[in-house]
């Protein structure tokens, strides 16, 4: 076995004291997600949208990568790994993870609204008036409600190849995401660590699958551990 796929969520980030849940009202910070996180919110107020991610960018310079996130790049001592994330902050990376597949987009980085292939690093704020080189407004590198997840066929291909695969910190209810597993038929071990993890219908097929219930900063650790040991 040489082959770890991770394939991560909110989970992860929120010990580091990234906001990333939203409540069971549907809100995100106050907001209703369909007005910070949809193409049809971002036509009605951009600068509504454009300031919700700047305070999100701000948010990262002020957290750092916790422990989860630590010992998955121990993982790479012994094994190829590639991580999956349904996030979009850089605390993978930040910790040191070289392969890292961002399903939902990435905060540090703006994308022209004319051509969506043209894609800038960006650390400070976004705001109206800020264009690409073809002189069309920018707007934040994330995949929204409604949009279609354009990694999600390079993940489902880099999932299939894992021999061994971790989940961590997420619900595995939000689809396309939650499909990943489902290409993970030929790993020889599946870990699942969450606090309250849910078993969805892909997971529920798995035999022998390891589950911690555990947040993300302890349970990784433990199988961290075990594939070292």
């Amino acid at each position: 076995m040489n082959k770890v796929i991770v394939l991560t969520g909110a989970g992860v980030s929120a010990e580091s004291g990234i906001s990333t849940f939203r409540d069971a009202g549907g809100l995100w910070e106050g907001h209703d997600v369909m007005e910070v996180a949809s193409p049809e919110g971002w036509r009605r107020n951009q600068a509504l949208v454009l300031d919700f991610y700047n305070k999100r960018r701000r948010q990262l310079k002020e957290v750092e990568p916790n422990a989860a996130h630590h010992a998955l790049v121990e993982l790479e001592k012994r094994f190829k790994v590639s991580v999956i994330t349904q996030n979009v902050d850089d605390l993978h990376e930040r910790a040191g993870s070289r392969k890292v597949i961002h399903l939902h987009g990435e905060l540090r980085k703006v994308r022209s609204t004319r051509n969506p292939n043209l894609v800038y690093d960006w650390t400070e704020d976004l705001v109206l008036g800020d264009t690409c080189e073809l002189g069309s407004q920018l707007r934040p590198h994330i995949v929204w409600f409604g949009e279609a997840v354009p990694m999600i066929e390079h993940a489902a291909a880099e999932t299939s190849t894992g021999d061994i695969v971790i989940i961590v910190g997420t619900s595995m209810q939000v689809y396309p995401a939650a499909s990943l597993i489902g290409f993970a038929d030929q790993a020889e071990r599946i870990y699942y660590v969450d606090p309250k993890p849910s078993i969805n219908y892909e997971l529920s097929l798995i035999p022998g699958l390891s589950v911690i219930a555990e947040p993300a900063t302890t349970g990784v650790r433990k199988v961290v551990d075990e594939l070292l040991g």
